[in-house]
């Protein structure tokens, strides 16, 4: 299986790099790792509704050039359906199983994602109602990826 995550902006804290570098070194005996860095658009201060909507846009015109064509789609958003970690590893077998093995997860910036990222996703993702910094989503997504390879490989990992 191949796993690319699309993530707008770059790992500015060497703590987040050091974290995405361990389960991307985890991850390599299960999969194919890549992470994709789109750069982030500067959003003005005090930025108008069309300011922000310009924003959005040209990040998502980014992130859908970096997509695939046969890709599976997970969106990472607020509206997205929420799983337990056992739900996400079946699914990601399922997957697998089905043959589809390029599977890319994306994470927006500071805004969100625009919404036809969100409508070329097959899936809506949410980790919690929460927000969290999207530099520490890329973190906790590969977490969750690879702790659903483990358990898929009926092999122990902490609860």
């Amino acid at each position: 299986m191949h796993i690319r995550i699309i993530a707008v902006g770059k790992l500015k804290e060497k703590f987040f790099a050091d974290a995405v570098s361990e389960y991307e070194k985890r991850l390599s005996r299960f999969a194919k790792m890549e992470i994709v860095q789109i750069p982030d658009t500067k959003i003005p201060e005090k930025a108008s509704e069309a300011e922000e909507a310009a924003v959005l846009r040209a990040e998502g015109d980014k992130i859908l050039e970096k997509i695939p064509q046969n890709a599976y789609v997970y969106a990472l958003c607020v509206e997205g359906k929420q799983r337990d970690s056992e739900e996400f590893a079946a699914e990601i077998k399922e997957l697998a199983l089905s043959g589809k093995s390029d599977v890319c997860f994306i994470i927006g910036g500071s805004l969100g994602l625009d919404e036809r990222v969100k409508a070329r996703a097959q899936m809506r993702l949410s980790f919690s109602k929460m927000t969290f910094p999207h530099m520490l989503m890329r973190v906790v997504l590969l977490e969750q990826i690879y702790r659903a390879f483990k358990i898929n490989h009926n092999e122990s990992y902490h609860k």
